[in-house]
């Protein structure tokens, strides 16, 4: 008679995708921590799940993140403006701190601030965020320590968000726990995790998207809602969404999660929207007449033909291309030989909102960085993205340092940002073509090699078509064998039925 422990691996060990079995960068980086996961950690007998490692990982590299911030939490955020530049540590937490109020007990949204900047720039939920660390951090004592402390709550925070978002990357793909590893050991989530407060919002959406592989499309819509009352990029999946769902013929759950989007924005926004109209309307006026900034594809096409390019312009030309990326999305959401999955279409629009951006701010990789892991999980493409971003994350910091060290120039000369500004791009654009690629060659989508069809679309997982445009109305009947050196994979079948994962 079979043990309990042979059971368990007649059942689970089929299931469970392992990343050193099928990705060679896997493999080989397994080495450094004692080689490929062993029976007994895949069977679950041992306490360190993969959702365990995971969080753990997340963890240590934001603490890790945080020792690299160690330069400007003892000066450099208060004695010269360089040496936050020299060692690449910038933060906007503490200077806010003062800068936006919350030293001085002003009430976002409701209190003017002194100087230019009338009122907080940030979205409502975001403002919320803040404002509870300031109540968190005490008050007298020097200014100094108080940012200080105001840092450290901030950070504290947004270590949670980082950890959430780790273990929803990992839970997305039921078969593929270990890729939440790309999202904990990104360099460069590390790097930008506490320079703002993006990952609110990034940890919002990716709860969202953990509710919309498990079927609750009403949950999904509620925290998309409240992830775009943090930051404005959250709500453009329901663009993606929209097109899969019109496909699939899924308007009822489609419907349900855009009801409930807008319901819960506006349960946030409404309250202030109402009392402080002024206040609540400063973060789009301010999107709307910034300028020309660092990282953006304008700023690189500015100083590179040595034109001005004024914020309106920058603004049409952003929505112009926005548009035709929409329209590209549309198509080939339609004609794809296979259904795109959630993932990889919600990763599309994400990264070309970046990329029309009028500002790249180092941590709108964050951003990205959890839809690159469930769109793309391949170790070796993911690197190659996150070695350029780290480029970018040094190239611009050494530039500020360049325009602020005076006559020293320490630092990078323009030419050398435009470089560090082209690799991002780069970078961007060689990870969206990989995607791309995946959509068009399905045989070629690690996660579809496995024999999944959309383990993040919920209820489009394994759905049949109801409309399609072109060549997507005659799929071939089954896919072809995939064969990269020693690994064999075969791609699902079409009806997204499970199929053998790898030649083991």
């Amino acid at each position: 008679m079979p043990s309990a422990e042979t059971t368990r691996a007649s059942v689970h060990e089929p299931d469970t995708v392992r990343p050193t079995r099928e990705d060679e960068v896997a493999a080989v980086g397994s080495e450094l921590i004692g080689g490929p996961i062993g029976r007994r950690a895949l069977l679950g007998t041992s306490w360190w799940t993969p959702v365990r490692v995971v969080a753990l990982v997340a963890i240590g590299m934001f603490a890790l993140g945080m020792v690299q911030k160690l330069p400007c939490y003892d000066s450099g955020w208060f004695f010269g403006a360089s040496s936050q530049y020299t060692h690449a540590c910038y933060s906007d937490i503490p200077h806010l701190y003062q800068g936006r109020g919350f030293a001085d007990g002003l009430v976002p949204y409701f209190d003017k601030l002194p100087g230019d900047m009338d009122y907080l720039e940030y979205p409502v939920l975001t403002g919320v965020f803040m404002e509870v660390a300031s109540w968190l951090t005490p008050g007298g004592g020097e200014l100094q320590s108080r940012e200080q402390i105001y840092w450290m709550v901030n950070a504290g925070m947004l270590m949670v968000c980082a950890a959430v978002i780790a273990v929803c990357a990992a839970r997305i793909h039921r078969r593929r726990p270990w890729d939440g590893l790309l999202v904990a050991l990104a360099p460069a989530f590390a790097l930008t995790a506490t320079i703002n407060w993006d990952l609110l919002a990034v940890a919002l959406l990716a709860v969202a998207m953990l509710m919309w592989s498990r079927g609750n499309a009403l949950a999904f819509g509620l925290l998309v809602g409240l992830a775009t009352a943090a930051k404005f990029y959250p709500f453009l999946v329901l663009g993606p969404l929209f097109v899969l769902c019109w496909r699939a013929g899924k308007w009822r759950e489609f419907s349900t999660a855009a009801l409930a989007a807008a319901g819960a924005w506006l349960v946030v926004n409404l309250p202030v929207m109402v009392l402080a109209p002024e206040g609540w309307a400063k973060f789009y006026s301010f999107s709307r007449e910034r300028g020309v900034d660092f990282g953006s594809v304008f700023l690189f096409v500015s100083r590179w033909f040595d034109v001005q390019i004024t914020p309106d312009t920058a603004n049409t030309w952003a929505m112009i291309m926005m548009l035709f990326v929409c329209l590209g999305i549309v198509a080939m959401t339609l004609t794809a030989p296979r259904r795109p999955r959630f993932a990889q279409l919600a990763f599309l629009i994400v990264a070309a909102f970046i990329l029309t951006n009028k500002v790249y701010s180092p941590q709108y990789v964050l951003w990205l960085v959890p839809l690159a892991a469930l769109a793309r999980p391949r170790w070796r493409d993911f690197l190659i993205w996150q070695a350029c971003e780290v480029a970018y994350f040094l190239g611009i910091w050494m530039y500020l340092a360049y325009t602020t060290s005076g006559d020293a120039h320490k630092g990078l000369p323009t030419d050398g940002y435009q470089l560090a500004i082209a690799v991002h791009l780069l970078g961007t654009l060689y990870l969206c073509a990989v995607v791309v690629r995946d959509i068009f060659m399905p045989e070629r989508d690690v996660v579809r090699r496995a024999g999944d069809d959309d383990p993040a679309g919920g209820v489009l997982d394994g759905a049949p078509d109801v409309f399609v445009l072109g060549a997507a109305a005659h799929p071939p009947r089954h896919a072809a064998p995939v064969v990269e050196g020693p690994y064999v994979n075969w791609g699902g079948s079409p009806s997204g039925t499970h199929q053998s994962a790898t030649n083991e």
